[in-house]
């Protein structure tokens, strides 16, 4: 039974003790009372024995949203948005982004990226045309480039095109991913400075959004919506010592499994992101951002 996750957390949980690890430093802390874990790949070693560029991988945690704790939502975003802006620290205040919400707004686990687009403030076009007004606005462009079956493109294919005409100095790609425990599904928000494979999370991989794809650098906001049947089996195997049954065997079958709330557990955490995204670009606050998206 093979063990799949998107998440680096959970990679670096199923490898940890071992001496290949070397090339891994990993720390964890809180923020307003949410917990997060960094870890940082800094050797081509550590990389392939995670199968993980080597980069940073930031883990938000939402289990106070989830049990919907007071001024969880504003927390959360405020965090998000903190992270976000680490990744995004080399860059010019005034440099413009690009948003791209990846994966199919008809499938609600593989929706979070455009609906987090949704609630993106685009101000590329408002910037262009009334200065007088938007001097203190960065540059924001949005696109929701659908996914191969849907338009017959590569999602890969529309941001390159996109980029060769807004010219942005950084993208952020958001997209759903796959967890390897239940009790990650839409409770974790991973981000990274390496990039992402759109359709990894349900084991379809399309060209990657990178760097060396883009040429500029790309930020990944990526929340795990599914998990697949051979990674829980795999799991569960594990904590019974290597025990193996019939039960177990019919799990590890091909097959995806998500809540049984995630049309509202998406919506909730898309939400949140695309908040996040608006407070770390622009510097407003969720009360603001409420005004501009009414």
């Amino acid at each position: 039974m093979a063990y799949r996750t998107d998440l680096a957390v959970e990679l670096l949980e199923n490898l940890r003790g071992r001496d290949e690890l070397s090339g891994v430093s990993e720390r964890e802390y809180e923020r307003e009372g949410l917990h997060i874990h960094e870890a940082e790949v800094t050797t081509e070693r550590a990389a392939r024995l995670l199968g993980k560029p080597c980069g940073r991988y930031l883990t938000l945690s939402l289990e106070a949203l989830s049990r919907r704790e007071e001024e969880a939502f504003p927390r959360s975003v405020r965090v998000l948005a903190a992270l976000i802006e680490t990744l995004l620290a080399p860059l010019d205040s005034a440099a413009p982004v690009l948003i791209a919400g990846l994966g199919s707004r008809s499938i609600t686990p593989d929706a979070v990226g455009p609906r987090s687009a949704d609630h993106v403030i685009a101000t590329r076009h408002l910037i262009s045309r009334s200065p007088e007004f938007f001097t203190s606005w960065r540059p924001v462009s949005v696109l929701a480039p659908g996914v191969l079956g849907q338009t017959g493109v590569e999602a890969g294919e529309i941001v390159r095109g996109v980029l060769d005409h807004v010219r942005p100095r950084a993208v952020i790609a958001i997209d759903a991913l796959a967890a390897g425990r239940l009790s990650r599904l839409v409770r974790t928000v991973q981000l990274a400075d390496t990039g992402i494979v759109p359709g990894s999370g349900v084991n379809n991989a399309r060209a990657a959004l990178d760097r060396q794809t883009l040429g500029v650098p790309v930020v990944s906001i990526g929340v795990p919506t599914v998990a697949d049947g051979g990674s829980l089996a795999h799991e569960i195997a594990q904590q019974l010592d290597g025990a193996q049954c019939e039960a177990l065997d019919d799990l590890s079958q091909p097959f995806i499994i998500t809540t049984r709330d995630i049309d509202r557990e998406v919506a909730d955490t898309a939400r949140l992101i695309g908040y996040a995204v608006n407070m770390a670009l622009q510097h407003i606050s969720v009360e603001e951002i409420d005004l501009y998206l009414s």
